[in-house]
């Protein structure tokens, strides 16, 4: 086959391309900052076409234009994930939330969510007509493999990575080119209230450990007390630009990885043009799938697998609500049960949830008697093992109720105590 022919016959504009999109249809877009944005901001600028157009994705990292008010009508989102981008409008109700287990989140588009159109953004083909994913594998290849229509905006700037995180020219129906850097995510403000959480994280870790670790200021913050440790390896929904430093001080080798051994296994990216230059054509990282990578029983095949994720509360019984205030969505779900649950199987796997001990500047406690009226359980207390904040680790396996509110009143923030312990007395019938 003469893909080069076949490549230039694909060829249209943006503005084009996003006219052959039908209206009550389901399009689903690039994650996070692999989002094909000059596709997706042609089809807000074309909203006044469509009837009816579900949107659909995970983190949000472009301008968002589909959430706007006068989208009604013509665009709606659902998010699987809220971003800052996405939230107001999720809260506001003109936006949809779904929760899922990100691992789930192909078998959704095989099922209850079929895809009509796919918009991706993919790398400029090689010599066979495959043009990598890049930075963002996840959903985004499963939804393109099931979609009935595949928009690609082709970036030469996107970088080529390796592993099951590519599409043929011959399974795509538009092309937009484009020579466009890619998002970058904001590197993170660590101060000391996160640099004592991951020094806490950190004293679990041990050699020879595979880890999983999240997005923000505290995961970044556990990569600066690891440059000691030796022969750790990556198996993560995702990682940034910490894990390069990581790796260039010689802590990362991926050699005693039990799955996948010499190679950091993911299944997006984010970070700033650092992180891309790196993972450019570099055997060492591979992306696939997330239904591969977030697996529970893919995860449990690592030994001495640690995750390290976050939470927005968690109760005196170790529920953790991850995702939302009340009754507002925050986030999603996202990956951290996947991990939790895939950890908990890994022969001496640890799993980790890392936060500090207070929220609002200090007005509010983070270990709470109880959840926030209206909010959600994200893992449940019989998954919990590890909590870490500032203040010290609470490890809740095995630990009884009045245990496991003891250990995380333990661990809070001194001046929320006096209050937490009233609540056991009352609760347990005893002192603390």
């Amino acid at each position: 086959m003469d893909y080069k022919k076949l490549y230039k016959e694909k060829l249209t504009t943006a503005e084009e391309a996003v006219k052959h999109i039908p209206s009550d249809s389901r399009v689903v877009t690039g994650h996070a900052t692999g989002e094909p944005t000059v596709i997706v901001d042609a089809m807000v600028e074309n909203y006044m076409q469509y009837e009816n157009v579900e949107i659909v994705h995970l983190v949000a990292m472009g301008n968002c234009g589909y959430v706007r008010p006068e989208m009604k009508g013509h665009l709606r989102h659902n998010a699987i994930f809220v971003g800052a981008g996405t939230r107001e409008a999720v809260n506001d109700g003109r936006a949809d939330f779904t929760p899922s287990f990100f691992y789930q989140v192909p078998k959704l588009f095989r099922t209850s969510l079929p895809v009509d159109v796919a918009i991706i953004q993919v790398t400029p083909p090689d010599e066979n007509g495959n043009c990598s994913f890049g930075v963002s594998c996840d959903f985004t290849k499963p939804a393109a493999d099931s979609a009935k229509m595949v928009i690609a905006q082709v970036n030469d700037q996107m970088p080529y990575i390796y592993g099951d995180n590519f599409i043929n020219i011959k399974d795509i129906d538009y092309i937009v080119e484009v020579s466009k850097p890619l998002l970058e995510l904001k590197a993170p403000v660590i101060g000391d209230v996160e640099r004592a959480i991951g020094e806490n994280c950190a004293s679990l870790v041990e050699d020879g450990s595979t880890l999983q670790l999240g997005i923000g200021a505290i995961p970044d913050a556990v990569l600066l007390f690891l440059k000691d440790k030796k022969d750790l390896g990556i198996h993560s929904e995702m990682f940034s630009d910490g894990i390069v430093d990581l790796y260039n001080s010689g802590a990362i080798n991926n050699s005693k990885k039990s799955l996948h051994p010499g190679k950091m296994i993911v299944t997006f990216l984010m970070g700033s043009k650092k992180l891309y230059d790196f993972v450019h054509n570099n055997e060492m990282v591979e992306l696939y799938p997330v239904d591969y990578v977030n697996d529970p029983l893919t995860i449990m095949k690592n030994s001495k697998m640690v995750s390290i994720n976050s939470a927005l509360q968690v109760d005196l019984m170790g529920q953790v609500c991850a995702e939302a205030i009340g009754l507002k969505q925050f986030s999603g779900v996202g990956g951290q049960v996947d991990y939790v649950r895939g950890t908990s199987m890994s022969e001496d796997g640890k799993s980790i949830i890392a936060m500090p001990s207070t929220a609002s500047k200090g007005k509010l406690s983070r270990i709470v008697p109880f959840l926030d009226n209206g909010s959600c359980v994200t893992t449940s207390r019989t998954d919990v093992e590890y909590i870490v904040t500032e203040y010290g680790i609470a490890n809740l396996r095995g630990k009884s109720l009045k245990q496991r509110a003891k250990a995380l009143i333990n661990i809070a923030h001194p001046g929320f105590r006096d209050e937490l312990k009233k609540e056991y007395a009352e609760r347990f019938k005893e002192d603390f």
